[in-house]
């Protein structure tokens, strides 16, 4: 029996146990991550979020078993969308509920525009960040994490981003003996819970249901600062507010729109390693799109697919979008009927889960090890990682894949080149001719070549050649007039751009302009039909073919 996009219930159970399991791990996170983004008064958004955008993710999502909701990084953007409010005149002293509309606006904006990449087809591009930046970003995001829950670990107010942060803190040092208490009593459970346990009663959960009634009985409600009250019943629809502080909205949604797609393509990649499938990235982007514009309007955090909670689930035996589903209803109930039991979680409890979650964010295994592979990679790591935390996160992720492209286009160029002085006297750098790995010419063609005594000047390229090559190719222009022969051997070349097209075509007609005879060996296909089309003469079939023509020219 099938219900719509695929779904199979022949796993029903697995779903189902999935789903719960999920649920499980995902409230104290949800409560966490909207305490986090919104301040006092938030962490119910974070629920409402979870719901929302959990089922409505895993009904039109393109991951069978990924469960979607509120996670680190659409948390710590959510939280700089409100300094950024506060950074033009909108009072800091809001609530939750007052500032909600506004931060809901670009919350469903972020979500029109996930749905806009889906219907573009841009699922396969986003994925194609270098992992150097990926790395930084996500330990970034970890680190802000940490740094933003310092304060109320302490038991210290604070708003804003990581510097307004801790400068608050060095600012009112005047820490809460009592938050301190629950926040080291929260730690301990959530490190050092024995790994039998936290397979079925998830170390955070535990943290909930052990630490705050201990929190009432040792310091009573006063003491220190908790959740609050909470909204009763479901979540209701709510117009958010388009009108004021547009351009801060719209820069917002677009922000939380890439950050969010990268953040749950990233996670539908390890769904598909641990369940053995194929994700389709396309209808992934539509679906988280459409969970995060329908949580905008319901006053939901915006979500994306979480990794924790993925692997949890199809670890628990859930595999299709059902499980994904069952996850939300079950929130919902909560919601619904423990509210009240919410109110009196200490902020603190949440602060002390939330360090677990951005030290566990942190990529340690690369961020220690970079340096071994890279120096440049390790910079680009590091640089993307301080941008993150004190500039800004979109700017870190675009800053990052430029700089790490510009690298892997000149290593790739310099493959590309490296036969072209190989089999010249004359070359670039002499020195380094001999550490060329190019494949030694044909006895033939090698005859062919000494009959030439020095006068032909061959150049063999390799490999896709793209528009870094160009700049290598035209390095090398002026040395035809050291040569009577020009020979370009493009056999090992499967692809050209049109900016090496252009390099080779200057290249052909610079001997020509010097009365020297050019030869272009060995195009093929596509490459053959561009060098045509731009008029480049000289075509050859072979390289042999070449070289003959060669010794024709030189007799």
């Amino acid at each position: 029996m099938a219900l719509v996009h695929g779904f199979h219930l022949k796993n029903i159970r697995g779903d189902i146990l999935g789903g719960i399991t999920a649920a499980v791990v995902a409230l104290p996170l949800a409560l966490a991550f909207g305490n986090a983004a919104l301040g006092p008064g938030g962490a119910i958004y974070g629920l409402y979020g979870a719901v929302v955008v959990g089922f409505l993710a895993a009904l039109f999502g393109g991951t069978p078993a990924q469960v979607s909701g509120p996670t680190g990084p659409m948390s710590v953007t959510v939280a700089g969308v409100v300094a950024s409010l506060a950074a033009v005149g909108v009072p800091r002293d809001l609530s939750a509920q007052q500032i909600l509309p506004l931060v809901m606006a670009a919350v469903v904006i972020g979500g029109l525009f996930q749905i806009l990449f889906g219907i573009l087809k841009l699922g396969k591009y986003i994925t194609l960040v270098p992992y150097s930046v990926v790395s930084g970003f996500m330990s970034g995001i970890g680190v802000i994490i940490i740094a933003l829950q310092i304060g109320p670990l302490l038991g210290i107010s604070t708003r804003g981003g990581v510097i307004e942060s801790l400068s608050t803190v060095a600012a009112n040092f005047e820490p809460n003996g009592a938050a301190i208490g629950v926040a080291i009593m929260t730690l301990g459970i959530v490190f050092l819970t024995p790994r039998k346990i936290s397979q079925w009663l998830p170390s955070p959960l535990l943290a909930l249901l052990i630490v705050t009634p201990l929190s009432i009985l040792m310091f009573g409600d006063s003491a220190i600062d908790r959740i609050g009250d909470i909204p009763k019943g479901v979540p209701s629809l709510s117009i958010p507010s388009f009108n004021q502080y547009f351009p801060i909205i719209l820069k917002a949604g677009l922000v939380l729109a890439v950050l969010g797609a990268i953040d749950s393509l990233l996670t539908s990649l390890v769904a598909d390693n641990i369940s053995q499938t194929r994700h389709n990235s396309d209808r992934e982007l539509i679906g988280q799109g459409i969970g995060n514009a329908v949580a905008g309007l319901f006053s939901g955090l915006p979500g994306a697919g979480a990794t924790m909670r993925t692997v949890i689930n199809v670890k628990s035996g859930g595999s299709t979008p059902i499980s994904g589903m069952v996850h939300s209803i079950v929130l919902l109930i909560v919601l619904v009927g423990a509210g009240p039991l919410a109110e009196k979680i200490p902020t603190a409890l949440l602060a002390g889960i939330l360090i677990k979650v951005g030290l566990d964010i942190i990529d340690w295994g690369f961020l220690l090890r970079a340096h071994r592979l890279s120096l440049k990679t390790t910079a680009v790591m590091y640089g993307v990682l301080l941008m993150t935390v004190f500039w800004d996160l979109i700017w870190a992720v675009l800053v990052g894949v430029f700089i790490a492209n510009m690298l892997t286009i000149d290593s790739i160029t310099q493959t590309q080149l490296e036969g072209m002085d190989a089999d010249n006297p004359f070359s670039v750098n002499n020195e380094d001719t001999n550490n060329f790995s190019n494949t030694p010419l044909p006895s033939d063609e090698k005859n062919l070549l000494d009959k030439c005594e020095g006068d032909v000047m061959l150049f063999r390229l390799k490999g896709p050649l793209s528009f870094g090559a160009a700049k290598g190719i035209t390095e090398r222009m002026m040395l035809i007039r050291n040569y009577k022969v020009l020979i370009l051997d493009i056999t090992e070349v499967p692809r050209l751009g049109v900016t090496a097209t252009l390099a080779i075509e200057d290249m052909v007609q610079e001997a020509r302009l010097n009365s020297r005879k050019a030869y272009v060996a060995g195009a093929k296909g596509k490459v053959k039909e561009r060098l045509t089309r731009f008029g480049v003469e000289g075509i050859v079939e072979t390289r042999k073919e070449a070289l003959e023509e060669a010794l024709k020219d030189l007799s």
